[in-house]
Parts: structure tokens; sequence; C-alpha cells
């Protein structure tokens, strides 16, 4: 009995000595670990970014990376060494051969630094932590609110280039490629109702806060994909496609609280409180602590909305 019980105090010292190791091994890289909220700054604009680090074992660490366009992307390898970062991955959308590279350094809990972009630009850049955004209250919902009269733009603000937005028998539409069309008002908690309708190709985008892009694309028949219909675009794939085709009117029902987004397509729930990590290519700005605008996108297409409403939390 007793040489089975210094058996077991010899192997829970060897556990307690591995996994002192492992700590201590982990100590150096623990400091930049987590999500952040970056801005890029490219002449007077203020582009948003994000990234986030993890650890791989006990000295390694990988991420992956938004861009202020496109989807986020996976980073194999971040080297962080005294403090500086460092990390390259292929362009996206960009059509050439560099690579993204980013480097900075890591001072007061705070990141800055300099991106060099495929296309060969040096851009400064400043990151803070993003906010957790956890709650754990069931919230308390307020009155519902028509953000679209109907009748004309009252209470919208187009974006990025000249508005191409109109308001005819009920439906905003947008016909053709143009600005972007965002609520002058913010909101933090809400559960927004809108039905939309897209010609067959087209694509549009239903931000939440203006920073959690919902892909509104012509989907039917395809697979839930993280770029389909209904995904939380390059985060978040549907559980299931229930799309309708071309030219037919079509619903979300989506609820975002904190950072939990549960998505009704159609009637039916695609996604189920699930957690969005950061934002998503096409913010607005990556101030996730902050109310934020509904948002849709109207630079990729036609696309028609109606019967917007958006009930917020008290």
């Amino acid at each position: 009995m007793r040489i089975q019980f210094q058996k077991l105090a010899s192997i829970f010292s060897f556990i307690f000595i591995i996994s002192s190791s492992s700590m201590a091994q982990l100590a150096p890289i623990k400091s930049i670990e987590g999500r952040w909220d970056i801005t890029i700054t490219k002449g007077d604009k203020f582009l948003p970014s994000w990234l986030e680090v993890n650890h791989s074992g006990v000295k390694f660490l990988n991420g992956h990376f938004v861009s202020e366009s496109g989807s986020a992307r996976p980073i194999s390898r971040i080297y962080f060494v005294d403090n500086k970062i460092t990390f390259s991955i292929p362009p996206q959308w960009d059509n050439v051969e560099k690579d993204l590279v980013l480097e900075g350094v890591l001072k007061d809990d705070k990141l800055s630094g300099t991106i060099n972009t495929p296309k060969g630009e040096v851009l400064n850049w400043v990151g803070v932590r993003a906010p957790k955004l956890n709650n754990t209250k069931n919230p308390v919902w307020g009155t519902p609110i028509k953000l679209f009269n109907g009748k004309n733009l009252d209470g919208w603000q187009a974006i990025g280039a000249e508005n191409q937005w109109i308001a005819e028998n009920g439906i905003l539409k947008s016909p053709k490629s143009g600005a972007n069309l965002r609520t002058v008002r913010t909101f933090n908690d809400f559960k927004l109702h809108l039905e939309f309708r897209y010609p067959q190709g087209s694509n549009s985008g239903v931000y939440l806060r203006g920073r959690y892009e919902v892909q509104v694309t012509d989907s039917k028949g395809r697979e839930p994909l993280k770029d389909q219909l209904g995904a939380v675009y390059g985060f978040i794939a549907p559980l299931e496609m229930p799309a309708k085709s071309a030219g037919e009117w079509q619903s979300f029902d989506i609820t975002l609280v904190g950072r939990v987004v549960t998505v009704v397509l159609n009637g039916k729930t695609i996604i189920y409180k699930n957690e969005i990590p950061g934002i998503t290519g096409g913010a607005l700005d990556s101030n996730e602590g902050e109310a934020g605008p509904i948002f849709f996108q109207g630079d990729h297409g036609a696309i028609e909305y109606r019967n917007i409403t958006i009930t917020p939390s008290k």
C-alpha cells in the first residue's frame, strides 16, 4: 500500500513539474494573446481591422486577421520576441503576389506598428484589446422602432459613394452598385426584423452595429458556408441553407446581445447563440465597445429591403 502511494505521489509530482514548466514557457507569449481591435491610418482615413492571437502548444502562436475588406484569414505563425510582433499572410482579393506583412510593438498593453500591404503601401496602425461584451443577464426589450417609413430616406445616410438608394412603394431600393446605407441612429443590443430581395447573382450584407456582416447573397442550392446567405461573413456558417430563389422576398430575424448572435432565415434558425469573434471586413469602425448603426451594403449589386423593424434593449 505504501509503495502504491509513493508511486502515485511520484506521478502527481511529475505532472505538476510538467504543468509548471509549460506555464513558465507560456508566460512570455501570454501578454500578446487575445483579440485586438485595430485602426489603420491611410491618409485622412481610418480603416478598421482586427487581430486574434492564440497559443499553439507552449512556444508558438497563430491566429486570425481581418483587414479593412474581405474575410477573416488564418495566420499559421505569429512571431513574438522582446515585445515585438510580426506575421505575414498572402493577399486575398488583391490581384498581386506580395504578402501582407504586419509588424508591431506591445507597450502598456497596447499595440502599434506598420503594415506593408500587398500593393506596396506602408501604413501605420494601432491596436487595443477588444472588449469581451459578455452579458449574463437576459435583456429587457423596449418598444419596436420602424427604421424605414416606406416613403423616403429619413433616418438613413448614404456613405462611400454617390447615393443610388431610393424609396418606392414601401421598398428601400438600390437598383445598382453604389453607396452603402446606414441608419443615423445607433444601437447596442437589439432584435432586428427585415425582408430582402435580390436579383440572380447579386450580393449585399446587413451589418449589425455597423461591424458584423450577416451575408446576403444568392445562395439557393449552395452549401451553408461562411460566405453564403445568413452567415456571419468569414466567421460563422449557417447550420442549413433555407434560401429562396432570386427574385423572391426573404426574411431575417436577428438577435444580437453583446457578441452573441442568433439568425433566423425564412423562419428557420440557422445560427443559434453563437459568439462573433470580431469585426468583419467592410466594417464602419473597430470600436466594438460602442453602439453602432444598422448598415446595408450597396456596392456589390442591386438589392431591395422592406419592413425593417428594430427592437432595442432598454
